[in-house]
């Protein structure tokens, strides 16, 4: 059969066809039909089928659903949507001629449908299936006793209903919690509550469902709902301790005291404590004794109670563990005074024990935390002596006594107290001295360098220094108290090699082997504070370094950003003292590196959403004077100048361009050109002659935009911008052998304000050339200014300027926000 033919069955057809299948897709289908279609479905539709017809097909169905009980066949709520569609074909049938037997099924199928519903979660298409149940029960009845049957028989059959009766009512009560109706399930679970007299079997049952209605309640915080229900179980518990056993028993009464506790009202604390001492009466457990002390501190009882109840418990010979936590407890709730005494009979009581350091460190712990720093002291010379005697802790226990000499140290060095920070520390080193156990040993000398270098004791840090040096090379935090005392003892050659070595972790060069995994955030952190205390303490070389490295590795383009400006501001001036030499190419190298990245991380920022628009501006009005200013002091080295203004110009594009933006972005493209047409004239190859004039090319088109934008903000009729872009072009087309040469020089004869020298220059060019226009050149330079052949060609820009009678324009330094 084809897995779609249940779309074209009827009602009849899909029953009979779907039990017959064991496993198919469309079964899903099947059931989905079955189940909306038996709504539309009553006895007078399907008048030709008999009752008998009818009953044997619910059957069917019924029994095929409860023997598909594996998942992957059908789910628990298709399972119940076919006992749906069961439950409502038997009950189609005839009730008044059916028989004792037919009425007991449609009683369970009723009981059983209702029940899953419940259970997947649907509790409101439940209820119909519970009170058609009742009906049946009432009808069974009336049957029983309208006919003559033995009194035992009738007693038993009656017995039978009233089971059944109880699984309705308990089952009602159910689908009640699950509505979230308290008061209809409490009534359904005090019926059965009194059913329980003729029906004492069902104790357990109805105490485990009372039990986990009090949980159910107690995880949505509803303690009175709660404590009802956790009363009940107690009491219906009680009615049969054969079934119910103590231990049970005391588990609802423990729940019940906690649930009054959480109710959080001093008035029920008396009553947890009721409970809960009737939970230790039914059986003695540790859970119960701790509940009882939660309670007693809750309920702001006085010590002398507190001490008695302390004393019980000892007398019961808890373990160590019980004893600590009680002990905890108690510190928890400031009761000190009761809490130091059991800590000190615990500790006499289990000396002999081996768990013995727990308490120790405990108490040490306690007192360190009520500032008993006296007494604490004497605990800790305690565990050393008892450790070099034999009495060792722990391994676990002695990373958790360094932990709390760690952090005892921790809170002194941040109220500035090191020389008693050094204190806790020199325990911890104690200890280790008489236990070669994995400590940390190189962060703890780092963490006492510190402490020695707030203090000025610099020989006692550069000490502890070489120690963590000599335990852990490769930790970028030794590095960075390598670095401080280098710098503080004005040591840059060093310094500037711990900060190598840093570099050199953050990119991973340091072989894997004695390398740390270090978060990349750290070493960065560390790069800022370096370049920080070098400036602070006069180590300029040092701090630019750091900044560099700042500067390359942050991903915060806010942190890059700063750490540039701090570095230009630091080399600047010593760059703009230096001579031509070497060296100075090497700076300026490395600050054009430096406005390289300052370009990016703008970049980044101004299509950042975090960003806003006038931070982004402003830095890169910032750098876009930084890079003129280094453009203008490289005037005898034209390569690196056009690096700057061409960085000038990148920058220029994020500021608003208004007339003094479109002024500078066109004289940076001026040069630019400049600079590559020269560099074209020198070029040793065709294609670098080429490559040189192509980008030229550009510069001048995107200047030639730049200037029609300009015009149209004001008067430039004395700027020689127009004339120098039409001789740039002309030239690039010229050595380019431009086959629209001709078309361009033919526009350049209809402009009506080029000069007479212009048209010279332009023949100048073309003379250089070689080209045919050489013959028609010679004729006007002879026939207009043969004194034009006398000129000399000299660096680029000038020579054009020069040749045409131009000035040309004025490059001057501008000025810069002062230092941060």
């Amino acid at each position: 059969m084809d897995e779609t033919d249940f779309r074209f069955m009827d009602f009849k057809e899909i029953v009979e066809n779907l039990i017959v299948r064991d496993n198919s897709p469309s079964i899903p289908e099947a059931i989905e039909r079955l189940f909306n279609d038996i709504a539309n479905i009553n006895r007078d539709s399907m008048a030709e089928i008999q009752d008998a017809q009818v009953e044997e097909m619910a059957v069917n169905l019924w029994n095929w659903a409860v023997t598909k009980r594996v998942g992957s066949v059908i789910s628990e709520e298709q399972k119940a949507k076919l006992r749906h569609v069961a439950c409502k074909l038997v009950c189609m049938c005839e009730v008044s001629t059916a028989s004792e037997d037919a009425i007991r099924r449609q009683i369970l199928m009723n009981m059983k449908t209702g029940k899953g519903w419940v259970d997947v979660g649907n509790a409101m298409m439940a209820d119909g299936f519970f009170q058609a149940a009742m009906v049946g029960l009432e009808q069974l009845y009336c049957k029983l006793m309208q006919r003559a049957s033995t009194e035992a028989y009738i007693t038993l059959q009656k017995s039978a209903m009233e089971r059944d009766l109880f699984k309705v009512v308990s089952y009602q009560a159910e689908a009640a919690i699950a509505l979230g109706d308290f008061q209809r399930a409490s009534s359904c679970s005090l019926r059965c509550k009194d059913m329980l007299i003729r029906l004492p079997k069902m104790t357990g049952y109805l105490h485990i469902l009372c039990y986990n209605f009090g949980i159910e309640a107690y995880k949505q915080n509803k303690y009175d709902e709660s404590s009802f229900w956790l009363s009940q179980s107690y009491d219906i518990g009680k009615m049969d301790k054969n079934t119910v056993g103590p231990e049970m028993l005391a588990k609802v009464l423990r729940l019940l005291a906690t649930a009054y506790l959480d109710w959080n009202d001093r008035e029920y604390c008396d009553k947890a404590l009721h409970a809960v001492n009737l939970a230790n009466k039914e059986h003695l457990n540790p859970a119960g004794i701790f509940l009882k002390m939660k309670i007693l501190l809750k309920s702001e009882t006085a010590n002398e109670e507190l001490h008695e109840a302390v004393m019980e418990i000892l007398h019961l010979d808890m373990s160590l563990d019980f004893c600590l936590n009680v002990a905890k407890l108690l510190m928890d709730h400031e009761r000190e005074f009761v809490g130091f005494d059991l800590m000190k009979i615990i500790c006499e009581r289990f000396k002999s024990s081996e768990d013995i350091g727990k308490a120790l460190l405990l108490h040490i712990d306690m007192l360190l935390q009520r500032k008993e720093e006296l007494l604490a002291k004497e605990k800790i010379e305690e565990i050393i002596i008892g450790h070099r005697r034999g009495r060792k802790l722990k391994p676990e226990l002695v990373s958790c006594f360094h932990n709390i000499l760690w952090q005892k140290a921790a809170r002194s060095f941040e109220v500035q107290n090191y020389a008693e920070a050094l204190n806790w520390y020199h325990y911890s080193l104690r200890f280790y001295a008489i236990d070669k156990t994995d400590l940390d040993l190189a962060k703890l000398q780092r963490n006492m360098a510190s402490c020695y270098l707030h203090l000025k004791q610099l020989d006692k840090a550069r000490a502890s220094v070489r120690e963590a040096e000599r335990h852990d090379p490769t930790n970028i935090f030794t590095q960075f108290y390598i670095f401080k005392i280098a710098v503080l003892e004005q040591n840059s050659t060093r310094a500037l090699r711990a900060i190598n070595t840093l570099e050199k972790l953050i990119t991973g060069v340091v072989p894997k082997e004695n390398a740390l995994r270090v978060d990349k955030d750290s070493p960065v952190t560390l790069l800022s504070l370096i370049a920080q205390f070098a400036l602070e303490n006069g180590q300029q070389i040092v701090a630019g370094k750091a900044l560099e490295y700042l500067a390359q590795y942050s991903e915060d383009p806010q942190q890059v950003l700063s750490a540039l400006k701090c570095l230009f501001r630091l080399a600047l001036p010593k760059v703009s003292q230096m001579s031509e030499s070497e060296s100075r190419k090497k700076e300026m190298d490395r600050l054009l590196a430096c406005l390289n990245k300052a370009v990016l991380k703008i970049a980044h920022s101004f299509h950042d959403e975090n960003s806003t628009e006038d931070s982004t501006v402003n830095e890169a009005q910032w750098f876009r004077k930084i890079a003129w200013n280094l453009a203008v002091q490289c005037d005898k080295d034209p390569v690196t100048m056009r690096e700057f203004f061409i960085l000038s110009y990148k920058l220029s594009r994020f500021c608003p361009s208004d007339q003094v933006i479109l002024i500078a972005q066109k004289t940076c493209l001026l040069m630019a050109a400049a600079v590559d047409l020269e560099q074209g004239r020198k070029a040793s190859t065709t294609s670098e002659q080429t490559q040189l004039l192509n980008r030229a090319l550009e510069e001048i088109n995107e200047c030639k935009h730049i200037w029609n934008i300009l015009k149209e903000t004001g008067n430039f009729s004395g700027d020689p911008c127009e004339t120098l872009l039409l001789l740039y072009e002309f030239e690039v087309k010229a050595k380019m052998n431009d086959p629209l040469l001709d078309s361009f020089l033919e526009s350049l004869w209809e402009l009506p304000h080029l000069e007479s020298k212009t048209f010279e220059t332009i023949a100048y060019k073309i003379l250089e050339t070689w080209s045919p226009w050489s013959i028609l050149c010679r004729h006007v330079m002879v026939t207009t200014s043969p004194c034009i052949m006398d000129l000399q060609l000299q660096r680029p820009g000038k020579c054009i300027w020069k040749l045409q009678g131009l000035s040309s324009p004025t490059l001057t330094l501008m000025s810069s926000d002062s230092c941060l």
